[in-house]
């Protein structure tokens, strides 16, 4: 497969009375990408379908938690016809589009166990695939319409991720995925380059957010803030088609997202984007969990498995030092200065985000789960919290470095004994990263999926959503439709209360 031809496209700042024209403002430049009517390399068909699988597992093991099911009842509140699916509810029960993405991305992103991107900005590209296959469904779209959508999706998120850090000004990330939904859904419908332009400029003005949801004690937001920033763009995706427009240029404006919310006025950034006619293969470049935590604590649970045979006792541990990267000691390490990192009361949300957590569990257990490694007995074990509060993190410039290039999301850990001796191992990648020890490949997903849903999913509904999901570029709009499984009872268990 060749290299893609990629265009590097300058963005900084402008003065309104210099008048930026649109076809050179980035809104357009994404716009144009949705529409570049490109086939699908197979590589790529294979790896959207793997992410599909993957979205619907981790949904299917989300589905009795709280905020999942909170979600789901409002959808349900909002039938439509010919509206979308809902996971976990029949084939006959559906909502309009924008809610069913609101309940379906909830779902996916509750466990904070599906795919990822990390580079200048941290991304969970799988985020767009609930509100495409949402629209699909109600536009009665083909399977391959929504391949292509998909695959638009994601190189939009993972192209302004490649350039554009938001988390630096405490941004939130979501505010790449408005835009990627937008584009994704302008591929889908086969809409206008300029009606996809105000699309993104809408969706990117109303999904720019500050990165709280994800500091200190982390609440239930986390799993609602792709989903709200995912059903705002399919309503901008509406209200464009409608022939209403955008905030422009929205992001080089003196009054925009650049100049006020991340670098200012002086700011320049470089974005990649594929040159007309190019395929997109940016889902090639992302990767996905084999452990319910977040991305950067991957590596560390295989290398902490892995450390464990070579310490007797855990009780005679000292220290634990772990030197990494930037991102990873300051979001999820002891640089966030985040004392509910050592809360054995903190939220499931927040010790998903604490590496020190993690990494003790991780070598008292030797396993992951993701329900019993964070249940709250668990948590509050003695022993647990003992090894725990021995563990620190410390930035390293090497780590930093192979981390913004791409080669490295790990890091080197030291364990200090009582008698003097220390333990030291690294590792570069998790295990189940493409260029890791084990990457992961199709029948890996199937099995995830099999495993995240048994409690759930009856066995035939799990080979009916599996069949249709693997023939996705042949699927017929009513085929597409029926992307989805159902669990018996789950709509009767859905919780009342609210204001609808």
């Amino acid at each position: 497969m060749e290299s893609p031809l990629v265009i590097d496209h300058e963005v900084r700042v402008r003065k309104s009375a210099e008048d930026l024209p649109r076809q050179q403002q980035l809104a357009w430049k994404l716009a144009e990408v949705a529409t570049d009517p490109v086939a699908v390399e197979e590589p790529v068909a294979e790896m959207v379908v793997n992410r599909l699988i993957d979205d619907a597992a981790v949904a299917a093991a989300s589905l009795e938690r709280k905020p999942v099911a909170d979600a789901r009842a409002q959808a349900l509140r909002h039938p439509a016809a010919p509206g979308a699916t809902v996971f976990g509810c029949s084939q006959g029960s559906r909502s309009s589009p924008e809610w069913a993405t609101w309940a379906n991305g909830t779902a996916v992103r509750e466990l904070d166990f599906h795919d990822t991107f990390l580079a200048a900005e941290y991304s969970h590209p799988g985020d767009n695939i609930p509100a495409l296959v949402a629209v699909a469904q109600h536009a009665g779209c083909s399977g391959h319409d929504l391949l292509r959508a998909i695959a638009t999706a994601y190189e939009v998120q993972v192209d302004l991720s490649r350039a554009i850090n938001l988390h630096e000004h405490r941004i939130d990330h979501v505010a790449h995925l408005g835009p990627s939904v937008a584009a994704g859904l302008g591929t889908l419908l086969g809409l206008p380059t300029e009606v996809v332009h105000q699309a993104i400029g809408q969706a990117l003005h109303t999904t720019t957010a500050t990165r709280q949801s994800r500091k200190g004690l982390i609440s239930t937001w986390k799993a609602y803030a792709p989903a709200f920033a995912a059903k705002a763009a399919v309503e901008a995706v509406d209200r464009a088609m409608r022939g209403e427009t955008s905030p422009e240029p929205i992001y080089e404006g003196e009054d925009g997202v650049i100049a006020w919310l991340l670098d200012g006025p002086d700011a320049t950034y470089h974005v990649p984007l594929p040159a007309p006619g190019e395929p997109k293969r940016a889902v090639l470049a992302t990767y996905t969990k084999e452990h319910s935590a977040e991305y950067q604590a991957q590596a560390f649970i295989d290398l902490a498995r892995r450390m464990r045979s070579r310490i007797p006792d855990l009780a005679t541990v000292r220290s634990v030092t772990i030197y990494t990267s930037h991102h990873t000691h300051y979001v999820i390490g002891t640089g966030s200065g985040d004392p509910q990192k050592f809360d054995p009361d903190a939220t499931r949300e927040t010790l998903d985000h604490s590496l020190p957590y993690i990494f003790a569990v991780a070598l008292e257990d030797g396993v992951w789960h993701h329900e019993s490694s964070y249940a709250p007995e668990r948590a509050h074990r003695s022993s647990t919290i003992a090894l725990w509060r021995k563990v620190s993190t410390r930035e390293s410039p090497d780590w930093d470095h192979r981390y913004m290039a791409g080669e490295a999301f790990g890091g080197r850990a030291v364990i200090a004994l009582a008698d003097g001796m220390l333990l030291e191992d690294q590792i570069d990648l998790a295990d189940a990263h493409p260029a890791g020890r084990r990457p992961f490949r199709r029948q890996d997903y199937i099995e995830k999926f099999h495993r995240l849903a048994e409690p759930w999913v009856p066995a035939a509904e799990q080979e009916r959503y599996l069949a249709l999901a693997t023939a996705l570029a042949s699927l017929a709009p009513g085929e597409v439709g029926q992307l989805n499984f159902a669990v018996p009872g789950l709509e009767e268990r859905t919780p009342a209360g609210g204001l609808f």
